[in-house]
């Protein structure tokens, strides 16, 4: 699953002449490209699909929906335990 969630803008740099940000997603901390807010600043918050920042969003309205994706465990599923997930792939690989 793929999901479009809110996420708070940490810090803000270019990357080879991208606009990058590192993401807050209720505790999970993820690269995010900028490309399409430009000015999207440190502090606000972002709707993030797929690596992109596509939409500015008030941050209750952030705060409610990252609540409501960890209370359906939709967080977890989304990023996960990139160690877990790496184990279950190794795992997988060696059964076959």
């Amino acid at each position: 699953m793929c999901l479009a969630v809110p996420g708070r803008v940490m810090e803000i740099e270019e990357r080879d002449g991208t606009r990058m940000a590192v993401v807050d997603f209720g505790g999970v901390v993820k690269d995010v490209c900028l490309e399409y807010l430009p000015d999207l600043a440190v502090g606000e918050y972002a709707i993030v699909h797929v690596g992109f920042a596509l939409q500015r969003l008030d941050e209750e309205s952030a705060r409610r929906t990252l609540d409501l994706f960890a209370e359906l465990g939709l967080l977890q599923e989304e990023f996960g335990d990139p160690w877990e997930a790496a184990a279950g792939q190794a795992g997988t690989e060696e059964r076959s």
